[in-house]
């Protein structure tokens, strides 16, 4: 069915070239392994059009790819990439409806990672290092981790341009752009970085942390210069980028009480996100709501 095949690519290839207008790079590619193996099931299911998906047909992919392992945050991601193609195919007036609503969500477990002991941290951070560009550069990138809760894409994506003196300004999910204040070690650090920088960036590299060989640093070197430092430094656990913007929204919350500012600085949509992170349950939250809400203290 060569025809039939051509037909169900070019409709993925049109809803991934549509994705990519407003959606991260990460994302797309996240949605085009998603589509992939719908493809594959659509063909050894001899689909002839993506007419033919239905509730039946969307249960049956989920199943398969549950019975073959893939883990649950992986479904629900795979599910979610599923009904946005559907959404594409209902605007196209393929489909009259979108079938992935009536499928059961997968129940996702929440894996948390603890933050580092604030003490153990400190003296990771203050571990004297040889003042080498490569160095600095790592001291730099741990800092500002830490002082302004990044994620590990936003920082890999930051460029010279974002600094603005105490503040950085970042991209996160979603295209969401947000200001963060640096503190005052992190500034340190960079500027630090940025006198050492210029021995490994050519003077046309945008990118603010770059490998030896000058270019932008990536995601898994990145990840793989935290895990370096963690045994290098001697902080007895592993350590990688996420773990860090966990220990600063978890140290900030204890010192402030103030959910809604963590929320607003780590750029979290929601916040129940923000209580995710934090390790909050209802409890604390009512708590925090009755002692602070001015209509919610009741009045013998």
């Amino acid at each position: 069915m060569p025809d039939a095949c051509e037909r169900l690519t070019a409709e993925i290839e049109a809803f991934l070239a549509g994705l990519a207008q407003h959606a991260s790079p990460a994302t797309v590619d996240a949605y085009r392994r998603d589509t992939a193996a719908l493809l594959r099931f659509a063909r050894a299911r001899e689909l002839a059009g993506w007419a033919a998906l239905d509730v039946a047909e969307v249960r049956r992919f989920l199943g398969g790819e549950r019975s073959r392992g893939l883990a649950a945050r992986s479904l629900a991601r795979r599910r979610a990439a599923l009904s946005s193609f559907a959404e594409h195919l209902v605007q196209r007036g393929v489909l009259a409806h979108n079938p992935v609503r009536l499928a059961p969500s997968p129940r996702t477990p929440r894996h948390l990672p603890r933050p580092v002991d604030v003490d153990q941290l400190a003296r990771f951070l203050d571990t004297p290092h040889d003042g080498e560009p490569l160095a600095l550069r790592d001291q730099a990138m741990c800092e500002l981790l830490y002082s302004c809760g990044l994620r590990l894409a936003e920082l890999a994506a930051l460029d010279l341009a974002h600094l603005d003196g105490q503040r950085v300004r970042v991209v996160g999910k979603g295209g969401k752009p947000r200001q963060l204040p640096v503190g005052r070690r992190a500034r340190q650090a960079l500027d630090s970085w940025l006198t050492a920088r210029h021995s490994l960036a050519g003077n046309d590299e945008p990118a603010l942390f770059v490998a030896s060989r000058g270019t932008r640093l990536g995601h898994r070197a990145i990840q793989q210069r935290l895990a370096r430092l963690a045994i290098e430094r001697g902080l007895p656990e592993h350590l990688h980028p996420h773990r860090l913007r966990h220990s600063f929204a978890s140290h900030l919350l204890e010192s402030s009480q103030d959910l809604r500012a963590v929320q607003e600085l780590l750029g979290h949509a929601h916040l129940s996100t923000t209580q995710v992170y934090t390790h909050l349950d209802w409890q604390q939250l009512a708590g925090v709501y009755d002692a602070a809400h001015p209509r919610a203290r009741r009045r013998d």
